[in-house]
């Protein structure tokens, strides 16, 4: 068995930071050691800290590198390479790829990106050539007509981690400033004013046709799963109440804070986005994600669409809100491990997977190093 000695390094540990020393055996971390090395072949990590792996629980970057630009659409399989390239560079040695079922009308290629994405990932999962281990994360459109479809063919699948109900109909969570909806749908489309109005009404009338319904049939047919359950961009308390009681104990990335103050009072784990942190407030004029963890309403951090957002996003929060660098390190490690019930990893722990990454801070800003996964290194 391949023994591995690394050494003067910051660990960071649960709970605090130690100067020390890792032993990996075969896949998994041996020895935890207090102080340096000096054992011959031991590998000087030149006092830089060294983290658990990242486990990332929802990233749509694969989608933006099937579609780099628009009308420029790139070779599926190419694409899910470049995908694990960067999700390895950032220190992502899990990462659950999080796509899309069901389409309102503004991108039909979504369709396509998830039925190319599972077969691409089944393709290349045991080949070698993914240098992060993924799994898939179900994002369910409750008011799209396509949804069941899709879901009928993933539902079984198993390497899925968690299945999310989203619902992006105009007026409604991330799209509830109506004003700034309209703004968007016609840059992006190039639609007149008459024509985004005619497709507001559209969809708010699919809503009221098919969420409802769709929503019930979706919870009965994974309910054999036991999967974990996340509801996406709450914007009322009343809603994270009804979810909760319905076994959806996750809210990704809720949009006021009441709902996030409402999910933690439940017990329901709170997702934020690490882009919003790193850009100092969200994208869509919504919460700003600092804010939720300065009021411990934050109990995971998720790449959403950068992979490179969770290692800044955490070296910020441990600078900016209060936490210590290993609660904020346990937030893109040991707590979204957790959430999707990966228990052999998040944490360094004699026992555990060798998921590790170096980290060095050049005027408060991390970058990798070096990545190990199940003890070899891959980046």
């Amino acid at each position: 068995m391949t023994e591995t000695i690394l050494t003067n390094a910051l660990l960071v540990l649960p709970g605090e930071v130690v100067a020390g020393t890792l032993v990996l055996r075969g896949t998994r971390i041996a020895e935890v050691q207090p102080g340096r090395s000096h054992a011959p072949g031991a590998i000087d990590l030149d006092g830089d800290h060294l983290i658990p792996g990242i486990v990332d629980v929802h990233t749509d970057n694969l989608e933006r590198q099937v579609q780099p630009r628009v009308n420029a659409r790139w070779p599926s399989r190419s694409a899910m390479l470049a995908h694990d390239a960067q999700c390895a560079a950032a220190g992502v040695t899990t990462v659950l790829d999080a796509l899309c079922l069901g389409d309102l009308g503004f991108d039909p290629g979504r369709g396509q990106t998830f039925r190319d994405g599972v077969a691409d990932l089944d393709a290349l999962a045991d080949t070698g050539l993914l240098r992060a281990e993924h799994f898939l994360h179900l994002r369910c459109e409750l008011p799209a007509p396509d949804m069941k479809p899709a879901m009928e063919m993933a539902a079984d699948h198993p390497r899925v981690r968690m299945v999310s109900l989203m619902d992006h109909s105009p007026g409604i969570g991330q799209y509830r400033d109506l004003d700034r909806y309209r703004q968007l749908r016609k840059r992006q489309k190039a639609m007149s004013d008459d024509e985004v109005e005619a497709r507001i009404d559209e969809l708010l009338a699919q809503r009221a046709r098919l969420r409802e319904p769709q929503r019930r049939w979706l919870l009965d047919r994974i309910d054999h799963r036991d999967l974990p359950l996340a509801s996406h961009d709450d914007d009322e308390v009343e809603e994270v109440r009804r979810n909760a009681s319905d076994g959806i104990r996750i809210s990704e990335f809720p949009v006021v804070m009441a709902a996030a103050l409402a999910a933690r009072d439940l017990g329901v784990e709170v997702i934020a986005g690490a882009p919003n942190i790193v850009r100092g407030g969200s994208h869509s004029g919504n919460l700003a994600a600092a804010d939720l963890v300065r009021a411990g309403a934050c109990d995971a951090l998720a790449s959403d669409y950068v992979p490179a957002a969770l290692l800044e996003a955490a070296w910020r929060c441990a600078a900016e809100t209060g936490v210590s660098l290993p609660a904020a390190i346990a937030m893109v490690t040991d707590r979204p491990a957790r959430m999707c019930r990966l228990s052999d990893r998040g944490r360094i722990e004699a026992g555990l997977r060798a998921d590790l990454v170096q980290v060095r801070a050049h005027d408060g800003l991390p970058a990798t190093r070096r990545v190990w996964r199940a003890g070899e290194r891959v980046c």
